[in-house]
């Protein structure tokens, strides 16, 4: 599903993917031919971001797999780890405590029966109603109330995430509803096919953090090629030059992206990966970033 590049467009600098759903196999595995384009890519001089919702603690799935500056986006954007440290923290864009206080009221308010989980730099917590991280023994069962109280402020853990969770609504109205009651406070989103929402800081998503890396390394929006497959990847994939849906992807992931590409299970990333590793190795075809204007 991929076409040679016409020499007019940008030789790709980095590849920023998705990880569930996008780079992983539905039993999350990574597949050898996958592990192979992604050293080659580096090999060819084009940087890989793993850029995910899940936290820094469970990316044991591909720490082996990053190689050069060893930097993954976690939590949506909220979070910068660096993968050969262990997933140390490297930056976050903490959400609030107050504005979460703020969202959790309002979403009681607009969907009752709505739950709630915390997800903090230290581990996440949760509410008794919140379906439990079996991956996470160590978490606090308390309201979110509870759980986003601290005596002083700015002496807890910073909080990357809320997480809201319905049992019965739609995930798309769901997340619509959660947009339209407190837009203006955060940000929302969802990766999940059931009705879980993601709540970062007010213009905090795998797009602006990823943005914000770019900037760091000299590399210009059109030298990214982005890899997603639900809601919380569309605005990345509408930043970035060149964007793949996967085969698998949702609907509206699909209408974002610039290009499409087959599903996960089928190495979707890999063979877009092979034929930008192919268009490195083309020195004609490349295209020179016009010199900025005095």
């Amino acid at each position: 599903m991929t076409s040679p590049r016409p020499s007019s467009r940008p030789a790709a600098r980095l590849v920023a993917t998705d990880l569930d759903g996008t780079l992983l196999r539905d039993d999350k595995s990574v597949s050898e031919r996958t592990v192979a384009a992604l050293a080659a890519a580096e090999r060819a001089g084009i940087e890989v971001f793993f850029v995910t919702g899940r936290p820094a603690r469970w990316m044991d799935v591909v720490s082996a797999h990053v190689h050069g500056h060893g930097l993954a986006i976690c939590a949506n954007g909220a979070a910068v780890v660096d993968l050969h440290a262990g997933g140390a923290f490297v930056q976050v864009r903490p959400l609030d405590r107050p504005v979460a206080l703020d969202v959790v009221r309002a979403l009681r308010a607009a969907a009752p029966g709505t739950s709630f989980a915390v997800e903090l730099t230290t581990g996440i917590h949760y509410e008794p109603q919140y379906p439990p991280f079996f991956l996470d023994p160590g978490a606090t069962v308390a309201t979110a109330e509870k759980l986003l109280y601290e005596e002083a402020p700015g002496a807890a853990a910073p909080v990357l995430k809320l997480l809201a969770q319905h049992p019965e609504l739609d995930p798309d109205v769901f997340l619509a509803t959660a947009r339209e009651t407190a837009g203006g406070l955060a940000s929302f989103t969802r990766s999940s096919p059931t009705a879980l929402i993601e709540i970062s800081a007010l213009g905090v998503s795998k797009a602006s953090t990823l943005a914000l890396c770019c900037e760091q390394r000299g590399i210009a929006p059109e030298e990214v090629v982005a890899f997603g497959d639900m809601p919380n990847d569309i605005e990345m994939l509408s930043w970035a030059g060149r964007s793949y849906a996967m085969g698998n992807a949702h609907p509206e992931v699909v209408a974002a992206a610039s290009g499409r590409t087959i599903g996960n299970n089928d190495d979707g990333v890999a063979v877009v990966i092979e034929q930008l590793v192919a268009e490195a190795a083309e020195p004609s075809t490349r295209w020179t970033r016009p010199a900025p204007t005095p």
